[in-house]
This record gives C-alpha cells, structure tokens and sequence, in this order.
C-alpha cells in the first residue's frame, strides 16, 4: 500500500488491486488513530472517518488533484507502481 501524499499529519494511501470492495476509485486517508475511504469523484466518505477539519482537507486535496489520482488509480487496480502527488500546501 504505498503512500501517495502526505500533508498535515494525514498519510493518503492508494492499494493495489483495490477495486473490489468499493466498486468506485477511492483513496484511504489515516490521521492518527482515524481511517477513512473517499471517493476520488465526489470526496465522499465511503467507509471510516477522520476528524472534521481534516477531511475537509482531504476532501479540498483529492478535488484539487483529481485527474492525478484517477491516473494513479488506474496504474495501482493493475498492479503497476504509482506516483507521488504534491501535499497540499
């Protein structure tokens, strides 16, 4: 599971072959004891949470670098190694 970005104490992750579970392309963002699955389309909470103020995070990060995480999505659903993706700043 590498780590794509990291950006104020949140690790965004994006799995391997992780197109079974949630049908739709997603990432998982971890915040100390807090996990979450979002989805790269809308930035909606498909499984876990995070604290408010950091999801808005997140969710701002994942708009913002859209067309670089569906990129990455479909190079980790085949196996293949992924990019890193600027922090948000």
């Amino acid at each position: 599971m590498p780590t794509i970005s990291m950006f104020y104490g949140i690790l965004i992750l994006m799995y391997f072959y992780d197109n079974k579970k949630h049908a739709c392309p997603h990432i998982h963002a971890e915040y100390g004891d807090h996990q979450a699955s979002i989805a790269i389309a809308d930035g909606e909470v498909l499984n876990g949470s995070l604290p408010p103020a950091k999801m808005k995070l997140v969710q701002a990060w994942i708009e913002i670098h859209k067309e670089d995480l569906m990129a990455d999505w479909k190079l980790a659903v085949a196996g293949e190694p992924v990019f890193k993706i600027d922090p948000l700043k």
